[in-house]
């Protein structure tokens, strides 16, 4: 089959119920998605909201105003509520600390794109992840082998259920 992959951009000038609908159609699908990106929108100078983000008189409207708390936020409940789907700290890293990354990965996020270039925008060098991944004690798992299974899972511990989606979504 096709594996899902789905996520979200933060800093659009959204409100804190259109993320939560975000996450709540993704839940709620049928099968969970195999992968979910959670990015920090990039405003990128000469489309219209990267001119937005960068006019200091303008009001913001929410737009780029992305912090690390809304980022882990986002990926904690992510976690939660799709405990097996692999939650990607994606766009925008170059925006954070290793320290505030750090609080992502330690709120749930469990992967990352690497490569020097995210589509459009930049994107941490391969040596500076690696770097980044040695200096938090992290390691890797091989590309495309799916979750791994949690410790407390296989111990028993912690039993993953399913709870069937309503058959209409809403947002």
């Amino acid at each position: 089959g096709i594996s899902v992959c789905c996520g979200g951009i933060l800093g659009l000038g959204e409100k804190e119920n259109d993320r939560v609908g975000l996450l709540h159609v993704l839940a709620t699908l049928p099968e969970h998605p195999e992968s979910v990106p959670i990015n920090a929108l990039v405003a990128v100078e000469g489309t219209p909201l990267g001119n937005a983000a960068a006019d200091e008189e303008a009001e913001s409207n929410g737009i780029a105003d992305v912090d690390a708390f809304d980022m882990a936020r986002m990926i904690a409940t992510a976690r939660i509520v799709m405990p097996r789907t692999m939650v990607r700290l994606s766009a925008g890293r170059l925006s954070f600390s290793d320290a505030e990354q750090f609080l992502m990965f330690q709120a749930g996020a469990n992967s990352i794109f690497n490569g020097d270039k995210l589509l459009t925008t930049d994107n941490p060098a391969f040596d500076e992840d690696t770097a980044l991944f040695n200096k938090l004690g992290f390691v890797g798992k091989p590309a495309h082998a799916g979750p791994k299974v949690a410790p407390s899972e296989m111990s028993g511990e912690v039993e993953i259920t399913r709870v069937k989606g309503h058959e209409q979504q809403y947002a």
